[in-house]
């Protein structure tokens, strides 16, 4: 590699390949043929993944994969501390591979669905809410090509929980406990469904606390709700499904996998009974679509709880068109003002997938998720998860771990204290809000570790609005504001399918937001929303 080669990392251009197929694919492409041309030359600098993302105008996610892929093939470099480079040359023939990721091309689906291994990070992992896909937050353990900047001092995106009260000292017991006790036979290969005492051990959790139904084995241990999604993304596709209704807004993430996995996201609209079932119905008959995903308890981002009458409507369109609804159970272990609406799954177990993770509970660092699988989807969800290698889950420690940590009641002490804390925050948080922006108004349920805030009526400065409020703020200027007040802050957009051309609405976390600096916290939102209406 050249080593006296220096250049402006965020000068460099970099453009989708043209024509169909998955974004990364694209991605690729465009990489190898610049650098087999010459015009990224060995040792040139590229744009951080966050950087690329907003310039291309997709998810990160995707521009950390075709990173890490071509890192993986020694194409690129990568260093802890330091930028993304071009290590080497393409070899012959390598730039018109499409990154081995052409249709028809051996252990690849044509139409652009996952590789025989998977479409997975370095590490095996895939993002999920939270894991640095957001303004302050870290990239996940191991698809970091760059270094992680520290969060910010005043946390106010959504989707991270208060990293300040991870249990170390109740995991490291329960680690220690398990390494203690486990057999020989726990030490060797990992069944590809997870380890039957953790499966046993998530079954009785999600029985006991989220009101799921099935047996043990219907339990399949993942590396968090994306790896979740990604196989039975995969296990659609390879059913024959093309396409997927998605809430809109919704996390992008999973829209990514999901389209990575070749199935193509339908924007169904949310309102403040969740998603709606009537445009569910017609955006299902126009498509074709039989399967959904969706956030039942506590919607991501706009925070409504599925009614009723809509989970019953759901569940009848799934019997009549023989589809599958994935429940992404998203905060459902945090309600404030009731106890948490019991899973969707529970009403349905032959047509609901229930996605779950430690993510939001413990910290995106433990990387350990799990699904309960309708007996159809079983085997084709096993099959995705052989293909993907000797170990497709958690390491099998991390699995005996949890299942102690939940065997021994710690993880139903963590949530408990847990809720306390959240609560107590939110309503902190709405007090503050109520003080800083007045007129501000505040959507979603007494749930979760986020509130939406909606600008357009918050008072000018001194009372100057008379009433009116600021109609013409523009909540992307607020974030940027915010940055710049050390403040992280995100516009609604960002979890548009297709953003809108103005926002008033901010999402705003408080699961990482110090108690302490709560109040200082607003007071620098506040004084970024003045300078971006000034």
């Amino acid at each position: 590699m050249a080593t006296g080669q220096t250049n402006s990392a965020a000068d460099v251009l970099i453009a989708l390949a043209p024509g169909p197929g998955a974004l990364r694919h694209r991605l690729e492409a465009a990489l190898l043929e610049d650098i087999a041309s010459g015009r990224l030359a060995p040792g040139t600098a590229l744009p951080p993944s966050r950087t690329l993302a907003d310039a291309l105008g997709i998810s990160r996610w995707v521009v950390t994969e075709a990173y890490g892929h071509l890192v993986g093939k020694g194409i690129l470099d990568a260093r802890t501390g330091s930028a993304t480079r071009v290590a080497a040359p393409v070899p012959d023939g390598a730039a018109g591979s499409r990154a081995d990721a052409g249709p028809g091309r051996p252990g690849r689906r044509a139409g652009g669905g996952p590789t025989a291994q998977g479409s997975r990070s370095p590490s095996g992992t895939l993002p999920t809410p939270g894991e640095g896909l957001l303004p302050g937050t870290r990239p996940p353990s191991g698809t970091s090509l760059e270094h992680a900047p520290d969060r910010a001092t005043h946390d106010l995106a959504p989707g991270v929980p208060d990293l300040r009260h991870v249990p170390r000292e109740a995991w490291l017991r329960a680690a220690r406990d398990a390494l203690a006790e486990a057999t020989n036979q726990d030490l060797g290969a990992q069944p590809p469904a997870g380890h039957p005492a953790a499966r046993a051990a998530v079954a009785t959790h999600l029985r006991r606390a989220r009101m799921v139904s099935g047996p043990d084995d219907a339990v399949v241990l993942t590396r968090g709700a994306a790896d979740g999604m990604s196989r039975i993304a995969a296990a659609l596709s390879d059913a024959g499904h093309t396409h997927l209704l998605v809430e809109d807004p919704s996390w992008a993430a999973l829209r990514d996998v999901a389209r990575a996995a070749g199935l193509t996201p339908v924007p169904v609209p949310v309102d403040d009974d969740g998603i709606s079932t009537e445009r569910l119905r017609t955006e299902a008959a126009r498509t074709g679509a039989r399967a959904v995903l969706l956030t039942p308890a506590h919607q991501f981002p706009l925070g409504a709880v599925l009614s009723d009458d809509r989970r019953a409507e759901l569940l009848a369109w799934a019997r009549e068109v023989d589809g599958l609804v994935i429940e992404d159970d998203y905060d459902a272990d945090f309600r404030y003002d009731r106890r948490p609406v019991p899973a969707l799954q529970g009403l349905d177990p032959d047509r609901v997938l229930l996605l779950g993770s430690t993510s939001k509970t413990l910290s995106p660092a433990f990387g350990i998720g799990w699904m309960v699988v309708p007996q159809r989807w079983r085997a084709a969800v096993l099959d995705v998860s052989v293909r993907r290698g000797p170990t497709p889950g958690p390491a099998t420690l991390d699995q005996l771990t949890l299942a102690r940590f939940v065997a021994d009641g710690a993880y139903a002490r963590h949530l408990r204290a847990a809720r306390t804390r959240y609560a107590r925050r939110r309503a902190a948080l709405l007090a503050a809000l109520d003080r800083e922006l007045p007129g501000a108004r505040v959507g979603g349920i007494a749930a979760g570790m986020h509130v939406t805030v909606d600008l357009a009526g918050t008072d000018l400065p001194g009372g100057e609005s008379g009433g009116v409020g600021r109609p013409d703020v523009d909540a992307a200027a607020v974030v940027r504001e915010g940055a710049a007040r050390d403040v992280a802050l995100v516009d609604l957009r960002r979890y548009q399918a297709a953003p809108s051309a103005r926002s008033t609405v901010l999402v705003v976390g408080y699961g990482n937001l110090a108690d302490a600096r709560l109040e200082e916290a607003l007071r620098s939102l506040r004084a970024a929303v003045d300078a971006a209406t000034r």
